[in-house]
C-alpha cells in the first residue's frame, strides 16, 4: 500500500518501553471471564495492546487531538458509529469517498491520515458496503506498534463478593431488591510493555516527528483521567518511560535487541544493558 508520501514524516526509528505499577486495581478485565483481570496460562497478568491503544487515544483526545476511534463516553462529535464519522462531511471524509467502485482509495486514505492522529499512528481498516454487490475496503497500515503489557511475575487475583443496589420502580417508597456480584482486583503487579515507531511506514501515513512527540507526552500520563471503580485514582501508575531514538530511519539495532536490553525487577526497578551509540531517555511517569 502506497497511499501517502510526505517529506515531513518521522525522521528516525524510535523504540520505547513502559513500566507500569498496579496496586489494588483491575488493569484490564476480561468480559468473557466475569471481568476478572486478564492472565495467561502461567498466571502472568496481561493488558492487551487494544487496551493500551484505547488509553493512548483517550489521552490524545484529552489534549485536543482529532481521534477517529473514540470511546462512547468521550465522543465529541455526536457520531453514533465509526461509519458515520468517516462519512460525515463536516467531521470525516464525505460519503462519496465510500461509494463502491467510485472510491479513490489512495485519496481517501490520505484524507483519513490527515484528519485523524490515531489513523496515521496505528492505522485503520475502513470497510463499507457500496452500490450493488460491490463494497470498499481501505486499509491503512500505521507506523506505531505497541505490544500487550505483561507482569514481570505471576499475579494473584483477589475476588470480593459485593452487593449491588438498583433503582426500583414506582414512587420510591418500596426498596428494590439487592443483587450479589463479584469484584476482582490485583493487589500488586509490575507490568512492562514495548513499542516501536517505523519511519518507513510513517512515510505512507504522514506520521511526523511532532506526532511522535505527542504520543511520547501522553505515554507518561496514560492513566490520568482513566479512574473507575475497577481502577481508582492512584491505583495505576506509569513508573517509567524508556525512549530510544536511533540516529537513522533504519535504526542502529533491531527492536528485539533494543527491547531485550531492558530488565525489570518485581519492585519496578530496572537495569539497561549498554548499546553502543544508542542512549535511551529515561522519563519518570506523571
Amino acid at each position: 500500500m502506497n497511499h501517502v508520501l510526505t517529506t515531513s514524516s518521522l525522521s528516525k526509528k524510535i523504540d520505547f518501553a513502559l513500566i507500569i505499577k498496579v496496586n489494588h486495581a483491575n488493569p484490564n478485565g476480561d468480559p468473557l471471564n466475569g471481568n476478572r483481570p486478564r492472565t495467561d496460562f502461567q498466571g502472568y497478568g496481561e493488558m492487551t495492546d487494544v487496551c493500551l491503544k484505547r488509553k493512548i487515544r483517550d489521552r490524545l483526545q484529552d489534549f485536543g487531538e482529532n481521534i477517529f476511534v473514540q470511546s462512547d463516553e468521550k465522543k465529541t462529535d455526536g457520531m453514533t458509529s465509526l461509519a458515520n464519522r468517516a462519512k460525515d462531511k463536516e467531521v470525516g471524509l464525505g460519503a462519496d469517498a465510500f461509494n463502491g467502485k467510485k472510491a479513490n482509495k489512495d485519496e481517501t486514505a490520505k484524507k483519513a491520515c490527515e484528519k485523524w492522529l490515531d489513523v496515521r499512528s496505528f492505522g485503520q481498516v475502513f470497510a463499507f458496503s457500496g452500490d450493488g454487490k460491490d463494497g470498499v475496503s481501505i486499509a491503512v497500515r500505521g507506523p506505531v506498534t505497541i505490544q500487550s503489557a505483561f507482569s514481570v511475575e505471576p499475579v494473584t487475583v483477589t475476588s470480593t463478593q459485593i452487593t449491588k443496589s438498583v433503582s426500583g420502580e414506582g414512587d420510591g417508597s418500596k426498596k428494590s431488591s439487592d443483587t450479589m456480584g463479584m469484584k476482582h482486583r490485583i493487589d500488586h503487579g509490575i507490568y512492562v510493555t514495548y513499542g516501536a515507531m517505523s519511519p518507513q511506514l510513517a512515510e505512507r501515513t504522514g506520521f511526523s516527528d511532532e506526532d511522535a512527540a505527542k504520543i511520547k507526552t501522553v505515554l507518561t500520563k496514560l492513566f490520568e483521567g482513566d479512574a473507575s471503580s475497577a481502577r481508582p485514582d492512584g491505583s495505576m501508575q506509569v513508573l517509567k518511560l524508556i525512549w530510544w531514538e536511533h540516529d537513522c530511519k533504519s535504526g542502529q539495532y533491531s527492536s528485539a535487541k533494543v527491547h531485550s536490553s531492558l530488565n525489570v525487577d518485581t519492585d519496578g526497578s530496572y537495569t539497561l544493558a549498554a548499546l553502543d551509540g544508542l542512549i535511551p531517555e529515561e522519563i519518570d511517569g506523571f
